[in-house]
């Protein structure tokens, strides 16, 4: 077990970077929802402090009072289990509760969870509280990324703040590292907080590849472009083919080209397109389309973490050629912490490595993201395989 005061502290510490990232909203920005996908900062907020007080504090704190009765309605997410809830396109209808209110309500929970953790708690609380606060920094990265494309969406392009870096420059030599053929260990292994979907622990036999160190960037996306990718169908998925002609896609989110140069909205605001930054907020079916192009393809989520040791570190997302599936051995946790990972093993592709949205110390190279194919609003990018 961790020692009491380290656990305090990264709580407290999740606590309040969570609440830090929402520091440069005006109050009129925690409601707005311009896309399903997409949940208002204020939904984030009471739904990380829900899940503390759902699947430990209402069970394992004595004589624990809800701060409201309507908040678990509220704030639920996809918790079959747990009861009813607002649909996911509806909560940017939520005008009450307030912010303040919100605020209010993440207050109570953390000092009541605080209160809790001071006086003790046993190795299966701090299991749950662990992935607690792991979940909570998971929505760090879905708020920052939500709240980029609220503001990318109002027609003013507003920034949100000068500090956040996006898009670091790579050096644009092609380089490759050569795998060898073989049998490679993938999961997680060792101490340490992971998912369930990291494990088990399982072999791979690997054809020999290469991979690309550099991620792709926005200057040899644009060649892509330029020659007509977006129109070639022999580049495409059938499936990503009616997707972009059913939503006239042809070029990433937040792309705009204004007197014949070509811009995108950052948290800094619009900015001249960096050529030799990694491209992002690409679909698996762009990310594909691409490697066909290029007459090489995507690397499977095994290929990526058998070399990720050799590879530059991302700072996007990386689509993988691979349905996302469980390893050998895997199997639900009972209840509704069952739900968080194993309902979602269908129709969807598997990214590796992490963004530059992701807390520093939530990656690890069995970390299993995943999205559906059309996926564009997170940091999303690729590299390739041959």
């Amino acid at each position: 077990m961790i020692k009491t005061e380290n656990l305090v502290a990264l709580f407290l510490e999740t606590r309040l970077r969570t609440e830090s990232l929402c520091k440069p909203l005006e109050i009129e920005d925690y409601v707005v929802q311009p896309h399903p996908d997409v949940s208002p900062p204020k939904w984030h907020l009471g739904h990380t402090s829900w899940f503390f007080e759902e699947f430990i504090l209402k069970d394992h704190k004595p004589n624990y009072e809800l701060f409201h009765p309507d908040f678990s309605f509220v704030f639920n997410s996809y918790y079959e289990s747990v009861g009813k809830r607002v649909v996911r396109s509806d909560r940017g209808n939520l005008s009450r509760p307030g912010v303040a209110k919100v605020y209010d309500y993440r207050h109570y929970v953390t000092n009541e969870l605080k209160e809790l953790l001071e006086n003790g708690i046993s190795q299966a609380v701090e299991e749950i509280l662990m992935l607690g606060i792991q979940h909570e920094k998971q929505h760090q990265e879905l708020l920052l990324t939500d709240i980029k494309y609220i503001l990318g969406n109002n027609p003013l392009l507003p920034k949100y703040n000068d500090s956040f870096k996006e898009h670091p420059s790579l050096d644009q030599m092609e380089d490759w590292v050569q795998m060898n053929e073989g049998v490679y260990e993938i999961g997680h292994d060792g101490p340490g907080f992971c998912y369930d979907n990291e494990l088990g622990r399982h072999k791979v036999y690997l054809h020999e590849y290469k991979i690309s160190k550099q991620l792709v960037t926005n200057g040899e996306y644009l060649e892509f472009m330029e020659s007509g990718g977006y129109m070639n169908f022999a580049h495409w998925h059938a499936d990503g083919w009616d997707w972009i002609q059913e939503n006239k896609i042809d070029r990433p989110m937040y792309w705009h080209k204004i007197d014949g140069v070509w811009h995108h909205y950052t948290l800094q605001g619009l900015q001249k397109l960096e050529e030799d930054t990694p491209v992002t907020h690409i679909s698996y079916y762009e990310a594909y389309a691409y490697a066909q192009w290029k007459g090489a393809r995507l690397p499977t989520e095994f290929e990526w973490e058998a070399a990720h040791s050799h590879l530059k570190r991302g700072s996007r997302w990386e689509w993988t050629e691979s349905a996302y599936l469980p390893y050998p051995g895997y199997s639900k946790a009972p209840g509704a912490i069952g739900e968080y990972n194993g309902k979602f093993m269908v129709n969807q592709k598997v990214l590796r490595g992490s963004s530059i949205a992701s807390p520093n110390n939530h990656i690890r190279p069995s970390y299993r993201n995943f999205f559906q194919p059309s996926i564009r609003w997170q940091y999303t990018g690729l590299r390739l395989a041959r």
